[in-house]
């Protein structure tokens, strides 16, 4: 559990560097690759929950996981197409990608309700961080209305899913 709090706590602090650096607002197409990153990220871990778990109630959480994190990141790179916007990679991106292989290693040496515990709690903590990175950073310092619009309609499911997520770790404790 500690150790998905400090992962979570990582990537909340990963997400709000952007706004640190030199006082420099994330740029769009920096936004927009961040965005897809935390969403592929959470696809990928559904993915692994869906081949590892055998609770009926993790399987079904994995599999909306993976579809509304797959449609969202599909919403978004029409959106970058239509734009004609090419999203950039960055430190976040990285710093994302590099703390998820890691939180992935993590549970693959997991098993049962071992596993299933440690991915929901996984799951409770990253929605309440992009939640919160998405609220106070990436909404905010979008410029383009349809790149704002995307990451609002984002940010509205994904407190959906923290809530399921919240639900499913309680069920478990």
């Amino acid at each position: 559990m500690l150790k998905q709090i400090f992962g979570a706590a990582l990537i909340a602090a990963s997400l709000g560097t952007v706004s640190l650096a030199a006082d420099a607002k994330p740029t769009d197409p920096q936004i927009a690759h961040i965005a897809y990153t935390a969403g592929q990220i959470d696809v990928t871990a559904a993915e692994q929950a869906l081949k590892k778990s055998k609770n009926v109630e993790v399987i079904e959480f994995a599999k909306t996981m993976e579809r509304d994190h797959k449609a969202v990141n599909d919403q978004a790179l029409a959106l970058v197409k239509k734009l004609k916007v090419t999203p950039e990679d960055n430190s976040v991106s990285q710093s994302l990608s590099t703390q998820a292989g890691k939180e992935l290693t993590t549970l693959s040496a997991l098993d049962g309700a071992a596993f299933d515990k440690a991915y929901v709690e996984n799951e409770v903590a990253y929605h309440k961080s992009v939640n919160d990175a998405l609220a106070n950073v990436l909404i905010p310092s979008a410029k383009n209305k349809e790149l704002k619009s995307l990451l609002e309609t984002g940010l509205t499911l994904f407190k959906l899913h923290q809530m399921h997520a919240e639900h499913l770790a309680s069920m478990m404790k």
